[in-house]
């Protein structure tokens, strides 16, 4: 069971981290259930978890060169992208439809290693993320908590909730919901080296999603402005349902589902 992953601590006794990633590990394990394992029993094959140097990682015991999956929202990509990329001129925001200063709550349903949340975080909204795996959770939920180290304010605007999508859309409760974004994970047919590391250890960790289509519905329903759903530029529209419009890239496109309220 992907909850059942091994946590393993992976800094040595001798560095000075070390006593702190034993804590860290210990809260961890208390928190989401993974058992954690000796430091001298390191997993050699499948997937297990590792906290070294205060970071949580995700790792492929298989590859051997490849560096852990881990969420790292001040790193010195993210903070360029938000510093030196489109701002509201990112194709994303654009398609969110966010506009003026209105603080835009916005449902990122399908976050993966929430970069599209962040990005969106940057120009102001709040943005709750959804996720239903336990360890794609767990890494999020420690990407916000060193996120915060650095950039409270940031971090203040990121909220992660467990659980599968469509049903907690269903029942959600709190403050509107602005827009809600949707970024299926979507079978590849292209040579897996072209595919992302990230994107690859995911599909081989999760699968695809085969109840994406569910997602929508529930969206349409919640969401009082938008629903926008990424897709690559090849594949069907999401549930069959024809959006209002799309804004297309070189490799996606965003198909726009307007809401229309009473």
């Amino acid at each position: 069971m992907l909850s059942r992953l091994p946590l393993w601590v992976a800094s040595s006794p001798q560095q000075d981290s070390f006593s702190a990633d034993e804590k860290r590990a210990a809260a961890i394990s208390d928190a989401w259930g993974f058992p954690l394992v000796d430091r001298a029993l390191k997993p050699t094959d499948g997937f297990y978890l590792q906290v070294c140097n205060d970071v949580l990682g995700l790792v492929d015991a298989s590859e051997k060169k490849t560096l852990p999956v881990d969420v790292d929202f001040a790193s010195p990509a993210s903070l360029y992208r938000k510093q030196h990329g489109g701002g509201r001129k990112e194709p994303i925001v654009k398609a969110i439809g966010l506009k003026g200063d209105a603080p835009w709550h916005v449902i990122d349903a399908t976050p993966g290693l929430g970069r599209d949340a962040f990005v969106l975080v940057s120009v102001g909204c709040t943005v709750t993320m959804i996720e239903r795996s336990p360890v794609v959770a767990a890494l999020l939920e420690d990407g916000i908590r060193r996120l915060a180290q650095r950039y409270p304010e940031l971090a203040q605007r990121m909220v992660l909730r467990h659980g599968n999508s469509a049903e907690v859309m269903q029942y959600f409760s709190g403050e509107d919901v602005n827009a809600i974004y949707l970024d299926p994970m979507f079978p590849h047919k292209k040579k897996s080296a072209l595919v992302k590391k990230e994107m690859r250890l995911f599909q081989q960790l999760l699968g695809h999603d085969p109840d994406a289509d569910a997602l929508l519905a529930p969206a349409r329903q919640l969401a009082t402005h938008r629903v926008v759903v990424k897709r690559p530029n090849s594949a069907e529209v999401l549930a069959g349902e024809k959006p209002s419009m799309a804004i297309e890239s070189k490799k996606h496109r965003f198909d726009v589902y307007l809401c229309q309220k009473p």
